[in-house]
């Protein structure tokens, strides 16, 4: 059972679950170079529409409900768990869910995503954005808590948000794009607005994080989605700052921080740059160049393409040692560990058995 103990914080005290172990988690342990009990592997959307438990929960019940019903949030998370066995849950949540909690008029549709119904363009929209309460999330630290009770003494819980520019570019465009035009226009032309807007999300990331941390996650993972369709240059003039405010607000919980990003391959070694311990790699660049990308001292994370888990199982074998060998050559070039994932998330149609059937194969393959 977890117990409370209180940890000292700038603006004053807060207390956050723990669990005590006999031996690091293997995820910790992989991201902060200590030596796992075996590897660790986890999936994005690992908790989702592969799922027929999950289909099954949410039949009657829209996406932004179960967000914010800490039971439903509890047993959504821990649905994969118990199918797969990884190493890892994640916390069953949604990057718009504070957006939401503060006031911000959205919904997630079926087949589109979040879609924004007033969207923000100027500098006076950018005012009228409400700020985070963190009692808006307090659904989600009580579902932290009902699922750090379920989990088992060797299964970390990540708990995570979306980076300012992805949320920033949800609530521009009002909703996913394919060019992000408008979204770079007030990046280009208003930097004065871009950066109240993206200050203004980094707060609200912050305080959702911390939601988490004081409720007692065991790692964090900041979702920069769309940071790809950037330029290196852009990424760290118009967003970086913003994103490594995150990382340093939350730095002092102690526990390992995750950065990922979608087509992100150029912008690794910015993406670094901004303070997380481990880094995200998509299935387009090998973990090995990664690192060589990135420089030592950093844990990687990935980088499975989910469309193998759909080529049979001796592709899905080959792939996934493959993987595990570019892991390995990626610690001994100076990561301080490798945690298995996909190099994005669990496709709908994706068979669960195959995702089963690959964390028994990770787990059967001895560490160096």
């Amino acid at each position: 059972m977890a117990e409370l103990i209180a940890m000292p914080h700038e603006s004053g005290a807060h207390t956050r679950r723990s669990r005590s172990h006999r031996s690091p988690l293997p995820l910790v342990a992989a991201a902060t170079g200590g030596r796992p009990a075996r590897r660790p592997v986890w999936f994005m959307r690992q908790a989702g529409r592969s799922l027929p438990e999950y289909r099954a929960i949410r039949a009657d019940h829209g996406m932004l409900e179960a967000c914010f019903n800490p039971a439903m949030v509890c047993e959504i998370t821990m649905q994969p768990v118990r199918r797969h066995d990884v190493d890892a849950a994640i916390l069953f949540s949604d990057i718009v869910v504070p957006l939401r909690a503060a006031g911000i008029d959205l919904d997630i549709v079926a087949g589109t995503g979040p879609v924004i119904a007033h969207p923000v363009h100027t500098a006076a929209d950018v005012a009228a954005l409400p700020r985070l309460d963190p009692a808006g999330v307090g659904a989600i630290g009580r579902a932290v808590e009902l699922i750090l009770d379920e989990l088992s003494g060797n299964t970390a819980l990540i708990g995570f948000a979306g980076a300012p520019f992805t949320l920033a570019s949800y609530l521009i465009e009002g909703g996913p794009s394919r060019t992000y035009a408008r979204t770079k226009a007030l990046m280009y032309g208003d930097p004065q607005t871009w950066n109240a807007l993206m200050g203004h999300l980094a707060d609200i990331t912050i305080t959702f994080l911390r939601v988490q941390l004081d409720a007692g996650v065991d790692a964090v993972q900041l979702f920069d989605s769309w940071a790809g369709q950037l330029s290196p240059a852009d990424y760290r003039h118009h967003v970086a700052p913003h994103s490594a405010r995150v990382f340093a607000e939350v730095a002092e919980y102690g526990v390992p921080r995750i950065h990922f990003g979608v087509g992100t391959g150029e912008l690794l070694p910015a993406m670094t740059e901004v303070g997380p311990d481990v880094i995200g790699v998509d299935w387009r660049v090998p973990l090995d160049e990664a690192v060589r990308r990135v420089g030592p001292g950093k844990a990687v994370q990935g980088n499975l393409d989910p469309t193998v888990l759909f080529a049979g199982t001796d592709v899905i074998e080959r792939e996934v040692r493959r993987v595990i060998a570019d892991g390995d050559r990626a610690v001994a070039a100076g990561a301080l560990g490798h945690i298995f994932n996909l190099g994005h998330g669990v496709l709908p149609t994706t068979d669960p058995d195959a995702l089963t059937r690959a964390v028994e194969l990770i787990h059967s393959v001895d560490l160096p």
